[in-house]
């Protein structure tokens, strides 16, 4: 069987370094000149961390990456409003949880990539995707070239995916009405002695920090904004300055000991839940399928649970493509629209503009300081994964 793999963001690299390692023949084909580390960093949450064990990763990750032990909430005057164990979510889910730069993520996937002897084509944009038969299709690129394959897995992202163009017969990211500047900072001083990730909530904006050790971290800066207007990045440092002037000396001091070059300016997209992810031989995985608000913070988690699951619904089926492909869409459709909705419900409470509404917020958050919500969690997390809590 052979599996063109349009992506190679996390959900496209980690699905061909599975399948190659079950014997499928797989090729990658990426729109861009190289991988991308659009994103500053994420948090491997133990759910990942499960994936990334199956990748023969974890270990190189480990290397690279910060053990965060607590989540810790904060309002703009920096009184505690919550705080997550993280370490107890890990004791549960018996996986540790690591904060890692994306572009070291990335490294580490595309280098086992290449370990594996998996092809990844740049520079190919695909511009069309043609069934020929019930067992093969036809796929073009913008350069001429044109394949044909078995399977076609799209992984090509949430903001112009030609594969949810044609599975779903509409691929138009919905904006959620807010703006992340992110970034990463490294100091010569140890700023984040705890490893502790840090959020900060104000009236329509968030500042959050996560450490990759005392003197490395990658931040978030979020801002309510009902439009979207042309980015300029000389002007990055300054237009979060401006937003958190009166914020903690910490916000401060990371926004100016960042580097200009090391800023970027998103406007936060995500698409609404569809029903079915395949059409014919083509799949729909990680942010073409089911694309979540980074409030969720389980976006790049889901990804790699899509490459477990995927190459598990081919073993289980014995490469019958269309009973794989119900399989898994039925599996993961539960999940991912619940972590949708979440990130959701978090974002609209977060960017909300008015004074009272987040005073009662901040009020009902630190009221609930001692619940312990980790059991939950760590179920949620667990959820359809072979992890015994």
């Amino acid at each position: 069987m052979k599996i063109s793999i349009i992506g190679a963001g996390i959900a496209g690299i980690s699905t061909a370094i599975l399948l190659k390692q079950e014997g499928y023949e797989v090729c990658i084909y990426e729109r861009n000149l190289a991988i991308s580390d659009i994103g500053a960093g994420i948090v491997c949450w133990p759910n990942a961390s499960f994936v990334l064990d199956k990748l023969n990763v974890l270990d190189e990750i480990s290397k690279v990456s910060g053990q965060v032990s607590f989540m810790k909430r904060f309002n703009i005057k920096e009184e505690l409003l919550n705080v997550l164990d993280i370490k107890k979510i890990n004791d549960i889910m018996n996986y540790t949880s690591y904060s890692i730069l994306r572009r070291d993520l990335m490294k580490i996937l595309f280098d086992k990539a290449i370990e594996l002897d998996i092809p990844i084509h740049f520079n190919h944009n695909m511009i069309l995707i043609k069934p020929i038969n019930t067992e093969q299709t036809q796929i073009k690129f913008e350069n001429k070239q044109e394949v044909i394959s078995n399977m076609v897995i799209g992984a090509d992202g949430r903001m112009n995916s030609l594969t949810r163009a044609y599975v779903n017969g509409d691929n138009s990211p919905i904006y959620q009405g807010f703006i992340n500047w992110v970034g990463i900072v490294e100091s010569e001083n140890d700023l984040f002695p705890n490893l502790d990730v840090l959020d900060y909530w104000g009236t329509g904006c968030r500042f959050g920090i996560v450490p990759i050790n005392s003197k490395k971290a990658y931040w978030a800066a979020g801002l309510t904004s009902s439009l979207i207007e042309k980015k300029d990045p000389s002007l990055y440092k300054q237009e979060i300055n401006s937003i958190f002037k009166n914020a903690p000396s910490l916000i401060n001091e990371v926004i100016n000991k960042t580097d200009t070059k090391d800023i970027n300016k998103l406007y936060i997209h995500d698409h609404h839940p569809i029903s079915t992810w395949y059409k014919n031989n083509v799949l729909l995985i990680g942010d073409c399928a089911h694309a979540a608000l980074p409030t969720s913070g389980q976006g790049a988690c889901q990804a790699l649970e899509d490459a477990w699951h995927l190459t598990q619904s081919l073993k289980i089926h014995k490469n019958n493509i269309q009973n794989s492909f119900e399989y898994f869409n039925k599996l993961r459709q539960k999940k991912t629209d619940s972590i949708i909705h979440q990130g959701r419900q978090l974002a609209s409470t977060i960017f909300n503009d008015d004074n009272t509404f987040c005073a009662q917020r901040d009020e009902k958050s630190q009221n609930s300081i001692h619940v312990d919500n980790t059991i939950g969690i760590a179920s949620f997390w667990s959820m359809d994964l072979p992890i015994n809590i």
